[in-house]
């Protein structure tokens, strides 16, 4: 099973108003589009994930257009089209099952990408949904018309989940609209399963929505924060790897892998804040598959371990400690090196 998500952004979001599209607005410091990439990014469940933006906004994403897994494909002028790009792109590339989700839920978590991509297992689509248990009514003028019965309806969510071949050709038989790609799939005869949705999984959708995604984000923060340390002796050689990038020196680190301390410390702070060990216990130097091992290959380890307790990292920190080399001329590849590999800004 080889799962690939689909983000939809290339909407307007005429509806909350202001200056730039909602995807693109602040929620606590990031971009909403960036809470809702990270999460399938850190999901353990998506191999790949394909971000569909309106023309017009194409290059607003560098930091995720930089990822190895993330490819960014222009939409449509309705929804519609735009899931049907992101599915084209991913045409031919092996994926089994994919994941269709609105930019517009940022407060997706691990949890329910999980439940839908575990009846995908048995199903040929799955979605989460929310029992509706308000009373119903409908009306004329702005007063109360009538009541409908709520038995068996549901308010619909995403991410919504299916067979890759199956809700492609389903998209390509169908014309015209639709409100969402579970409407497609019933279509072109797809059973849907319905799997538990979560009220934190609201829909962006008036200048109202934004405070409210604010609420629920600080009422379930857990923020960890984690230190490392690092140090390693000069030995022969003609450079030195710090934070990924090779810096010429008359001098190399020496350690069993490629000695990158910078890097080395920032993948122990990570296990330190989710109380998972050092790099020597996942990673022993013992152990001679590690011997020249790029340390990369640690970092992208403790960010699985994290994304699969739940967390996702806001920042990192690194301080390089020495008189040579010089760090400022390679700091800023230092940091977007590290930034790729952690899926930050």
């Amino acid at each position: 099973m080889i799962t690939a998500a689909i983000i939809v952004a290339a909407g307007r979001g005429t509806r909350v108003g202001g200056r730039i599209p909602k995807q693109w607005r602040s929620l606590r410091g990031r971009a909403v589009a960036a809470w809702a990439l990270d999460a399938f990014i850190n999901s353990p469940h998506v191999s790949r994930i394909v971000l569909v933006l309106h023309p017009d906004d194409m290059g607003l994403a560098p930091g995720y257009e930089g990822h190895e897994n993330v490819t960014v494909v222009p939409g449509g002028d309705s929804r519609v089209k735009s899931v049907r790009a992101g599915l084209e792109s991913l045409s031919g590339t092996g994926v089994t099952h994919v994941l269709i989700h609105d930019v517009a839920r940022p407060l997706v978590d691990q949890a329910m990408i999980g439940r839908v991509c575990s009846a995908l297992h048995s199903a040929k689509g799955a979605a989460p949904a929310l029992a509706v248990s308000d009373a119903l009514w409908s009306s004329i003028d702005g007063h109360v018309a009538g009541a409908t019965d709520r038995t068996n309806l549901y308010r619909a969510q995403t991410p919504q989940g299916f067979e890759f071949d199956a809700i492609l050709a389903a998209h390509k038989n169908h014309t015209g609209n639709a409100a969402d790609d579970v409407e497609i799939a019933r279509a072109a005869g797809i059973t849907v399963e319905i799997v538990a949705g979560d009220e934190r999984n609201l829909k962006i959708t008036t200048e109202g929505d934004f405070a409210r995604a604010e609420h629920l984000m600080g009422a379930a923060m857990d923020v960890r924060v984690g230190n490392g340390f690092d140090v390693h002796r000069f030995g022969p050689g003609d450079h030195v790897t710090l934070c990924g990038v090779q810096v010429p020196h008359d001098k190399t680190l020496m350690g069993h892998s490629d000695a990158d301390v910078g890097m080395h410390a920032l993948t122990d702070a990570i296990y330190g804040a989710i109380a998972d060990g050092d790099i020597g216990q996942h990673f022993p130097p013992s152990d001679p598959q590690w011997k020249g091992a790029d340390s990369m290959l640690f970092l992208e380890h403790a960010m699985a371990r994290a994304a699969e307790r739940g967390y996702a990292l806001s920042n990192g920190d690194v301080t390089l400690i020495c008189e040579t080399p010089k760090i400022g001329p390679h700091a800023k590849q230092m940091a977007a090196t590290l930034a790729r590999i952690l899926g930050v800004e």
